[in-house]
């Protein structure tokens, strides 16, 4: 299974109706702010998960269609905020939206994006109790988002466990994807034990998703990326690469070293060079990947129930891929 082919029919699937919902009203610079992302593309790795889970526990996927546009519409909701927080200029090789059409409208854009999220999912056609299961793991995974990434923003410039770290992007990354898979299981008709696996597989599978991208910020190609390989570095993000060379590097001075580079927001090139070099000798860039590694073998472990069809494959194949590519 190639689960890049299976992203790409997935999103031309979703395609008409993720601009079905926000329709030409006043103030259009809002408008096409909130259109922005949402229209751009982009993997739409959590939004396909709905209608993969959907459709791996035998459920009708057209069903599940309007959880997986509010899935999206609120994944995008949250990368406009992250961009003004971060500072970033640029995504899927545009303007930024705070860049584009200035603070006050990106931030309305995040807003209306959230709100259309939840209006959408009111189309769910499926009982209440349902419904309100759906609800309570969207619900869940917003409010851990934000408690993840107020974590996450806090601990630049701090060195923290790994542990702590872990949990970080637990609720950063994981929990939308989980409230993703599980919420497409139970548009499907899936019973609790297998909700309960399905979140399970996404769970793990956003932890490598994320320890890999993590990997990536140090060790992409920012040509591929569309970031700077030291800009993780620059920021003292306390990624599960510092953690374990906080642990492993005996020598004091090459520690200090390089804690001298992590968070210099000016460091040059070859100072981020001689960073990712000192990594590589703790062994921390290979310990992120397999890391990453076994958290894509937990995923498709809790999912090894499922019966075989073409959906289970992707879910497979989605897992792996999130730690073998290059963006």
């Amino acid at each position: 299974m190639d689960a890049k082919g299976y992203l790409t029919e997935a999103s031309a699937e979703m395609e008409a109706a993720i601009r079905s919902y926000i329709p030409d009203e006043e103030p259009m610079r809002l408008i096409e702010a909130s259109r922005r992302y949402p229209y751009a593309g982009g993997k739409r790795m959590r939004p396909a998960m709905v209608l993969a889970a959907c459709s791996a526990v035998g459920g009708d996927r057209a069903k599940a269609m309007p959880l997986a546009v509010a899935v999206e519409y609120l994944h995008n909701f949250t990368l406009i905020h992250d961009d003004y927080m971060d500072g970033d200029e640029q995504r899927r090789g545009m303007p930024t939206i705070h860049v584009d059409f200035g603070m006050p409208t990106a931030i309305l854009a995040g807003d209306a994006l959230f709100a259309k999220a939840f209006q959408i999912m009111t189309e769910l056609e499926i009982d209440g109790e349902r419904l309100r299961d759906v609800l309570k793991y969207v619900t869940k995974a917003v409010w851990d988002l934000a408690r993840g990434q107020e974590m996450d923003t806090f601990n630049e410039g701090r060195i923290v466990p790994e542990e702590e770290y872990i949990e970080t992007i637990r609720l950063k990354t994981s929990v939308l994807f989980a409230a993703a898979a599980a919420g497409g299981a139970i548009v499907g008709g899936a019973d609790g034990e297998t909700v309960r696996a399905i979140e399970a597989y996404a769970m793990a599978l956003g932890l490598g998703f994320q320890i890999f991208d993590d990997y990536l910020g140090v060790c992409g190609d920012p040509s591929k990326t569309g970031k700077s390989a030291g800009n993780d570095i620059r920021r003292g993000k306390c990624t599960i690469l510092v953690t374990h060379a906080m642990e492993s590097i005996a020598d004091a001075a090459v520690r200090d070293e390089f804690l001298g580079i992590l968070g210099d927001a000016d460091a040059s090139e070859e100072r981020i060079s001689r960073a990712r070099a000192i990594l590589k000798a703790a062994g921390s860039i290979d310990y992120a990947r397999q890391t990453a590694q076994r958290k894509v073998d937990e995923a498709i472990a809790a999912i090894a129930d499922l019966p075989p069809s073409r959906d289970k494959d992707f879910m497979i194949a989605l897992a792996e891929y999130a730690i073998d590519r290059d963006v």
